[in-house]
């Protein structure tokens, strides 16, 4: 499942910079390690007044990997099971790119993947 797609906005602030419409994508397998950094960012684009829409919490892929434990074959049929959850939440921002830069200049734990998307 996708996410919704960008509408780009091309309004003047009053200093005459273009607003983008940036979304920002994490993914992690820890949620807490992405539930902190979203509130991080979302907390720092409320400071500095900006439109913020979400985090949108996408649907939890599982991945799932069942291996015999047998190496050879022989014995009884048993299996481990193994999985693995991919955590996905997206972030909106009404703001010029150079604001962006400043609100992801922040410490990101490790295994959270962060893409930003700008619309023009």
């Amino acid at each position: 499942m996708s996410a919704p797609p960008i509408k780009p906005t091309k309004t003047a602030d009053t200093e005459g910079e273009v607003i983008h419409r940036i979304r920002i994508t994490l993914t992690s397998r820890n949620v807490q390690a992405v539930e902190k950094v979203c509130a991080e960012l979302k907390n720092k684009a409320l400071e500095k007044n900006l439109k913020v829409s979400g985090p949108v919490r996408m649907p939890t892929k599982i991945l799932k990997l069942l291996v015999r434990k047998s190496p050879c074959g022989e014995g009884t049929n048993t299996y481990d099971r193994f999985q693995m959850r991919i955590h996905k939440r997206i972030l909106d921002l009404h703001s010029p790119s150079e604001v962006v830069r400043q609100l992801t200049n922040i410490s990101i734990d490790a295994g959270v993947d962060v893409e930003v998307i700008i619309a023009n």
